[in-house]
């Protein structure tokens, strides 16, 4: 089966709504997915309903985290998303990411790139919150980027110049609401600088699962994240973090239950 566990829809910053995604991602040659928006559920209700009987949704959550000064995103799948904790959190985040955004378009206007929140809360329209690629999305409009990598690479990525760190839940916290919610945790794009100096911390606090496949991981990297599986009794699974026409075509890049298999099992498929 071809398996891709970690997309977003416009619940979040995704660039297409839940059904209509999940359409594609059929018509792609997808088996099984999980809609993954960033610390919102709004959407699963509707993938999942449009999926039924003709592609597998998983329900799923991309919770970010704040570690240090830097994020950290942890992935939850096969959650409740009735359970009360998620609503909580989706709630202050989405509070805590307006003042990011603000902090983060002050800081392009003093490098001379003027961007009103009104234009970004405008491509966000639909959304359960307000995140960085619609800000992206608003720079390619004004023509201060090229595409919405572009102004990830220059502008707002980590460690650009406007970026601004997001004071969000700890990793800790994160693994258990997923957990507390009937989910499994699993680590998201794990950044390989610091994952020896992480991997075992959250392991510790309960950690599941580590996204071992994605298309932006070379071979090197994947085989390291599959031995820290192997040797920590983890499981593995893999997603493309599909956001929107410049990820790719849905279903060009999959995961096989070769490689993700133990995990999909854990979760009742």
């Amino acid at each position: 089966m071809r398996v891709d566990l970690h997309l977003h829809s416009t619940a979040s910053d995704g660039s297409l709504r839940a059904d209509v995604l999940v359409n594609q991602a059929r018509a792609g040659g997808l088996d099984i997915v999980a809609l993954a928006d960033h610390d919102t559920t709004s959407g699963v209700q509707l993938a999942c309903s449009t999926g039924e009987g003709t592609i597998h949704v998983i329900p799923a959550i991309e919770i970010s985290t704040t570690f240090d000064t830097s994020e950290l995103h942890v992935l939850g799948y096969f959650i409740d998303t009735a359970f009360p904790g998620l609503a909580t959190h989706e709630l202050q985040a989405i509070d805590r990411r307006r003042e990011r955004m603000e902090a983060i378009i002050d800081s392009l206007g003093s490098g001379g790139i003027e961007v009103d929140f009104a234009d970004v809360e405008a491509e966000a329209a639909g959304a359960s919150i307000v995140a960085r690629p619609h800000l992206a999305r608003v720079l390619v409009n004004r023509g201060h980027a090229h595409s919405v990598s572009d102004a990830f690479d220059r502008w707002i990525g980590d460690n650009c110049p406007a970026y601004r760190p997001i004071d969000l839940i700890t990793p800790r916290d994160a693994i258990a609401l997923i957990q507390n919610a009937g989910g499994l945790a699993a680590w998201a794009h794990p950044e390989m600088a610091t994952f020896d100096s992480l991997i075992d911390r959250l392991a510790d606090w309960g950690l599941d699962a580590i996204e071992c496949f994605r298309p932006r991981c070379n071979l090197e990297n994947t085989r390291i994240l599959e031995d820290a599986v192997r040797r920590r009794g983890l499981l593995a699974t893999g997603g493309s973090d599909w956001h929107g026409p410049w990820s790719g075509r849905l279903g060009h890049w999959c995961v096989g239950t070769e490689e993700i298999g133990a995990f999909l099992e854990r979760g009742g498929i």
